[in-house]
């Protein structure tokens, strides 16, 4: 019998389609510190913090738009990093007054490659 979870995953785990797979994970890197390495016959998988994002180019699968939920620890520099790598900002860092002790902001990265 195979086990549930692998090793070192969660029980759920995203798996990004885009056209410019390089240009997101280059991204992921630079702006979260993901650690892991670009593949093209299969999907890259990257580990940000204690989680597994898995990321493919287009083919059997079309792009389409995703969001990652992402908690560090200084918020304000996770947001600068995102910015200097190439994303867009959609709400800088706030607090959310339904969550005590809890901030977000919203970065998007054009991924359409159109």
């Amino acid at each position: 019998m195979s086990k549930g979870v692998p090793d070192g995953w969660h029980s759920i785990t995203p798996r990004l389609v885009v056209h410019d797979t390089a240009k997101l994970i280059e991204f992921l890197k630079l702006a979260f510190g993901a650690t892991g390495d670009f593949h093209t016959d299969r999907p890259s998988v990257l580990r940000i913090g204690d989680s597994n994002v898995m990321v493919s180019g287009v083919g059997p699968r079309q792009a389409m738009p995703s969001f990652l939920y992402l908690y560090v620890d200084d918020i304000d520099a996770a947001y600068q990093r995102a910015l200097n790598a190439g994303g867009v900002s959609i709400e800088e860092p706030q607090n959310v007054p339904m969550a005590i002790g809890v901030q977000w902001s919203k970065i998007r990265l054009e991924m359409s490659g159109r």
